[in-house]
C-alpha cells in the first residue's frame, strides 16, 4: 500500500506523475459511482495513471473501462488537482508528486463489474459518502462536480 507523506513542498521530492478520474453520475445526478480499493479499502471516483503515447481523455476512459467494465465517454473536465505538500511513496520505493484530472463521464455501454483493482462498487450521494472512508481528496472532486460547468484549478 501507498505511504502519503504532507510537509511543506514535500511534492518536489517525487517525480511528476499525471493522473485522472471519472465523475459517473446516475441518471437522476444525485449519486455518483465510487469503486472500493482493493489495496486500501477505501472508497474512489474510478481512475488511475496516464500513460505516455495516450491522450488525458483516452487515459480516463481506459481506466473506467479496466476498474468497472464500462465502456465510458468523457464529457468534461471539472478540474486541475496538484498539493505541493503531498508526497506519495509507493512500496516499491518509487516517491511521485501527482497532478490529476477529474472528468466528468458517461456510460455507454457495459455492464458494472469487479477488477482485481476493486473489491466493492456502487452508486452514491454525498450524504452517503460522509461515513465511508474516502480515498484522498475524491469527495471534494465529487462536490466540485456538482457545482456546474466551471472547470476548477486546485
Amino acid at each position: 500500500m501507498a505511504q502519503v507523506l504532507y510537509g511543506p513542498r514535500f511534492g518536489k521530492e517525487g517525480e511528476l506523475r499525471l493522473g485522472c478520474s471519472a465523475t459517473i453520475f446516475d441518471a437522476k445526478r444525485e449519486k455518483v459511482l465510487l469503486t472500493q480499493r482493493t489495496d486500501n479499502g477505501r472508497w474512489c471516483l474510478p481512475g488511475g495513471r496516464v500513460e505516455s503515447g495516450e491522450s488525458v481523455t483516452e487515459a480516463c476512459e481506459r481506466e473506467v473501462w479496466e476498474e468497472t467494465g464500462l465502456k465510458v465517454r468523457v464529457t468534461r473536465l471539472i478540474g486541475v488537482y496538484s498539493n505541493p505538500d503531498q508526497l506519495v511513496i509507493y512500496p516499491d520505493g518509487n516517491k511521485v508528486f501527482i497532478v490529476a484530472l477529474n472528468f466528468e463521464a458517461e456510460v455507454i455501454s457495459g455492464e458494472l463489474t469487479l477488477s482485481d483493482e476493486t473489491t466493492a462498487y456502487g452508486y452514491f450521494s454525498l450524504q452517503e459518502m460522509e461515513s465511508m472512508p474516502m480515498h484522498g481528496q475524491h469527495k471534494s472532486r465529487i462536490e466540485d462536480a456538482l457545482l456546474g460547468s466551471e472547470t476548477l484549478i486546485k
